[in-house]
């Protein structure tokens, strides 16, 4: 799997604020990156800058070897960016746009008009072919901006919000279009959709404050949880504290939380010590103390959790 884009030392200053600070990272062919964090942490400008659009203060991009200030044109011919907002001249159709987009590009006759015909297919803009642009959704707008991404068939997608503004169908579509790609291609992605990540990614980075804070597949970082490879159990309720002391005794347990209680039932969380896996033992303790068991599963982790504990400003101690 080569790699496919190259990033070193990224910088971005915006007069004394420090936008991207030193982010260096490779993305190789086959290999989905999410790029996660919050609002202001640097994903955008860290991918305006991938892409040629803004000129970092410091730091190399490189695509498919070519770097993107000294060798821009042949770098961006093998970029396909979706930038937030998608932009496109309003009084247009897309049927007009997606044309323009692929004579850009160097397309022409009859390849133009099957890559055009082929890529309104994939993100399903058939139904509003003719309409002026201005009039479209939201959705249709994001779909049409995805449509001029790929239309020239790029190596690298970088993509911002890709499903922003599209309905769960919609939403399902474009991941799938994604995975679908991924084998030949190298993409990233920004998302705020934690779900968005476990559906569609190999890899998962985090950003804050323009520095990136983890890098990893989603189980690596599903693994960084407190709550992974936790047990919840959720069991007919009785005497709650008799029951709690009852799991807290089974050997490796490290400790027991009653999570609430549900019309006749309770729910425990039952963390074990480092490196143990306790679910058959949580199982046959159940069994012994004849309890109802409505659910018994072992939590993988909350990315949400994760990013919260990464990305969140630490409160001062007072």
């Amino acid at each position: 799997m080569g790699t496919m884009v190259d990033i070193t030392g990224l910088r971005k200053e915006f007069g004394s604020i420090v936008a991207v600070d030193g982010v260096s990272f490779t993305v190789g062919q086959g290999e989905v990156l999410g790029f996660l964090g919050p609002n202001g942490a640097g994903k955008s400008t860290t991918m305006k800058m991938i892409t040629g659009f803004l000129t970092p203060t410091g730091g190399t991009a490189k695509i498919c070897g070519y770097d993107i200030l000294e060798q821009p044109l042949e770098a961006k011919k093998r970029i396909g960016y979706l930038p937030e907002g998608a932009p496109a001249y309003q009084d247009m159709t897309p049927s007009a746009f997606l044309t323009f987009i692929g004579e850009m590009r160097g397309l022409s006759g009859e390849d133009l008009r099957k890559r055009v015909s082929g890529t309104v297919e994939k993100v399903n803009l058939q139904s509003v072919l003719e309409q002026p642009i201005e009039t479209l959704s939201k959705g249709f707008k994001r779909r049409l901006g995805l449509a001029q991404a790929i239309l020239h068939d790029p190596e690298v997608l970088i993509l911002d919000e890709p499903t922003d503004g599209l309905d769960p169908n919609q939403k399902h579509e474009v991941r799938t279009l994604i995975r679908t790609m991924a084998p030949e291609k190298a993409i990233i992605l920004s998302t705020h959709i934690l779900e968005e990540v476990q559906a569609v990614c190999t890899r998962a980075m985090i950003i804050a404050k323009g520095k990136v804070v983890t890098d990893g597949t989603p189980a690596d970082l599903e693994g960084q949880s407190p709550t992974h490879n936790t047990i919840v159990l959720t069991v007919r309720s009785g005497d709650v504290y008799a029951m709690q002391a009852q799991l807290a005794k089974i050997d490796g347990v490290k400790k027991v939380e009653e999570m609430g209680q549900d019309g006749e039932f309770t729910q425990f969380r039952i963390f074990p010590d480092p490196g143990r896996w306790i679910i058959a033992d949580v199982g046959q303790c159940a069994r012994e103390q004849q309890w109802e068991v409505a659910e018994l599963q072992v939590e993988r982790g909350q990315l949400d959790e994760v990013f919260r504990n990464l990305t969140a400003p630490k409160q001062a101690l007072t």
